[in-house]
């Protein structure tokens, strides 16, 4: 097997699972990195880096968010982290894919041979394991260490004499037991916990910035992303019929203490959670503007009204973290790169050195199968490109096609949607743009007549 055909995959979470299996279906030689002591990622709660917390379960449902090749052992619309584990698992033996994994290995550094930023000499991947300290030699890398491990932690504006704590620490509603807890941040999982504290604690406020839209888990009986999957509808239609559900649904987010939501419906990630307004109209918890300042155990909003807590947790969110490339690498860190690596359908930087990431993919219901297509998009470029090395002209022709792709006007993934311009947001796009896209991208670097 020639190094040409010899990739490292970093990380054993959903996104390297999905990647081991399609460089398996394309029959190329893979070696795993997992810095933990099995698979799935952040979903095992026990993982030193997991992010996940005791009540947590997905926020689309099963059926959407499901690798296509196979589906899950369960009946439960939203499973819990308990679930998505064990899914995790047997996905990993169904397909054989620990054999390669090289589990208790954290990757160090990953360099271009001799210096050559093109990849052209293939990539040295340091990483320590058990038995101690290595470095070894591939001709690809894919990053699929994931999104949401490394916490963003900004600055309180002043001192806080009680207990600060990161949504990204949190695992149990236990440590609210009595207190006057401060939840800051009104996305996903800083809803989840604020319903969390209800439970638990003397109090809870939580402080947002901005309005949100809010969607039911379910509708009509259904989970709602299982609605309207067949053909999607225009972003300004979508927009407008589903806002309009929505208002009915929920009424004005104001009359619940939020802000009213300060863009259109998808252009930033919804709230999948109605029992946070539940929480509010029943008075279990109350809604407050953004901190403008913190002295002893009192927090001061920007409305001018203040509150005293126990413990502020921050619910703020996750930085992309690539810490083992260095980030010019990605084409990301230079003037105007932005918050996330610029690359081709979030996948290939432009030029194509060799580097891969699968995973670094947000968007509204595209689930892990939309992973699993940034995968097999890699899979068959280095299938594609390994034939070629070895003679097959048609072989080669596709992937210089592919590579001729990167230097020409890259593919609106919006859907027609103006994203807000957000850190959480600069790898957002459309599932439907994206998908379609990726596919295409795919379908032409098969051999003709492959599936």
């Amino acid at each position: 097997m020639t190094l040409q055909r010899h990739v490292a995959v970093i990380g054993a979470g959903p996104s390297g699972l999905a990647t081991m299996r399609a460089l398996d279906r394309e029959g190329l030689a893979w070696t795993g990195y997992e810095a933990h002591d099995d698979v799935g990622g952040l979903w095992d709660i026990d993982n030193p880096r997991s992010t996940v917390y005791e009540s947590a379960h997905l926020i689309s449902s099963r059926t959407t968010t499901q690798f296509a090749e196979l589906a899950m052992d369960s009946d439960v619309d939203y499973p819990s982290h308990r679930e998505l584990l064990r899914y995790f698992r047997t996905f990993a033996d169904t397909f054989d894919l620990r054999r390669h994994v090289r589990f208790a290995t954290r990757v160090a550094a990953v360099e271009p041979v001799d210096g050559d930023a093109s990849g052209a000499s293939g990539w040295d991947v340091h990483a320590a394991g058990p038995a101690g300290p290595g470095v070894a030699r591939y001709s690809h890398v894919v990053v699929a260490n994931g999104t949401l491990a490394e916490p963003n932690v900004p600055a309180l504006p002043g001192d806080f004499d009680g207990e600060v704590l990161h949504s990204s620490a949190y695992k149990s509603a236990e440590v609210f037991a009595g207190k006057r807890v401060l939840v800051v941040g009104g996305g996903n999982s800083g809803c989840d916990i604020a319903v969390d504290a209800v439970h638990r604690a003397a109090s809870v406020d939580l402080s947002v910035r901005r309005g949100y839209w809010f969607v039911p888990r379910y509708l009509l009986g259904r989970p709602t992303d299982t609605l309207n999957q067949g053909r999607p509808l225009p972003a300004r239609i979508k927009q407008a019929v589903d806002s309009r559900l929505l208002t009915l649904l929920n009424g004005d987010p104001r009359r619940f203490g939020f802000p009213a939501p300060d863009h259109k419906i998808y252009e930033s990630h919804p709230v999948v959670n109605s029992l946070v307004l539940q929480h509010a109209g029943q008075g279990d918890l109350r809604v407050r503007p953004d901190l403008a300042g913190v002295e002893g155990r009192t927090v001061r909003f920007a409305d001018g009204t203040a509150g005293d807590y126990d413990l502020i947790l921050l619910a703020t969110g996750y930085r992309l973290d690539y810490p083992f490339v260095d980030p010019a690498h990605l084409a990301w860190g230079g003037p105007g790169s932005g918050t996330s690596p610029r690359l081709f359908c979030n996948v290939v930087p432009p030029s194509a050195n060799g580097l891969f990431v699968v995973g670094m993919l947000e968007a509204s219901g595209i689930g892990w199968q939309g992973r699993a297509e940034q995968a097999e998009l890699v899979a068959r470029f280095l299938a594609a490109d390994a034939a070629g090395v070895d003679g097959d002209a048609a072989a080669a022709a596709r992937a210089a096609r592919f590579r001729a792709r990167l230097a020409e006007p890259w593919p609106d993934l919006t859907g027609g949607y103006r994203y807000l311009g957000l850190e959480r947001m600069s790898y957002y796009v459309n599932k439907d743009a994206y998908r379609r896209t990726v596919r295409r991208l795919a379908a032409d670097l098969a051999p003709q007549g492959a599936a």
